[in-house]
């Protein structure tokens, strides 16, 4: 692994501050402690009601007395899995989707985005199990973040539709054609069952490409979200700065340093730091320039 462990690899992965990657962790870990607990209920008949007890409390549950008791069904549903190929499934089309709506439109709009494409998803699910005749008085539940993550495909393909990709490294396909397709697929499954699970992925989806055309407009629905997190991080960041900081010692005063290569790389840090919290499109154009005329030179 030239020279470098699996934790060092991992805590690199991490400290990179993509909202994507965080999440996916997340998700990983919580799916892991239901895999242990599955395996344990497998020697054990001890463990299972402990699995019962925690998909209990993760899951979204459709019954009004349920929800009264256990609200935070909303967002905890949109990080739970249990099985292997709904979290693969979900979590690779998250990778790619999440990071090409991070690249363009930043760090901070991914949590809320997020948070809110999967509640829209769980407001559809409740809605059909409380509305629709064949639904009403089942206690419905559901788990995965197959809502959150259809907005991030639906809304990547919409800000960039002509975007190709290599499907399966075989043949080229544009981004629109294909979020149509996936969307089609939920669709033309509704008649095999699971209608208000579809139908949350269906509602995600709407939500993602709703979230785009208003955002297009000037208005940007994660707004206030995104204020709340930055009041809640800036008050972590002054508590750490109250912090006592460790004795560094000083560097030798012999080291040679050249003013300009200093100024370059401080301004390369400054205009990647604004690409990862506000997108490259927030960029104005002459240091979009001086990027290009950085590369160019390297």
């Amino acid at each position: 692994m030239n020279g470098t462990s699996i934790k060092t690899e991992l805590r690199n992965w991490i400290r990179q501050e993509n909202m994507v990657t965080y999440l996916i962790v997340t998700n990983i870990a919580i799916f892991f402690l239901m895999g242990i607990i599955r395996l344990v209920a497998l020697a054990s008949d001890s463990a299972n009601p402990v699995f019962v007890f925690l998909y209990d409390n993760l899951a979204l549950h459709s019954s009004p007395d349920q929800l009264l008791v256990k609200p935070w069904g909303f967002i905890s549903y949109m990080f739970t899995h249990y099985m292997v190929l709904h979290v693969l499934f979900n979590l690779m089309i998250f990778f790619f989707f999440g990071n090409l709506f991070r690249s363009d439109l930043g760090n901070r709009r991914v949590l809320p985005l997020y948070l809110l494409g999967g509640l829209v998803g769980g407001i559809v699910y409740v809605t059909v199990y409380n509305l629709l005749p064949g639904y009403r008085g089942i206690d419905g539940t559901m788990v995965g973040a197959s809502a959150a993550v259809m907005t991030f495909l639906v809304a990547s393909s919409t800000l960039m539709p002509n975007l190709e990709i290599a499907l399966f490294g075989v043949f080229n396909i544009r981004l629109k054609w294909l979020a149509i397709a996936l969307v089609l697929i939920d669709v033309f499954s509704m008649a095999d069952g699971n209608l208000g699970g579809l139908l949350s992925h269906l509602g995600g989806a709407a939500f993602g490409f709703g979230y785009i055309r208003v955002l297009q407009s000037g208005t940007d629905l994660c707004g206030p979200l995104i204020t709340a997190f930055d009041k809640i991080s800036g008050i972590f960041s002054r508590r750490e700065a109250r912090a006592p900081k460790k004795f560094k010692p000083k560097k030798s005063p012999l080291r040679v340093v050249r003013n300009n290569e200093v100024a370059i790389g401080t301004r390369l840090d400054e205009l990647l730091d604004k690409i990862n919290e506000k997108g490259y499109e927030s960029l104005t154009s002459e240091e979009k320039n001086w990027l290009k005329k950085y590369s160019d030179e390297k």
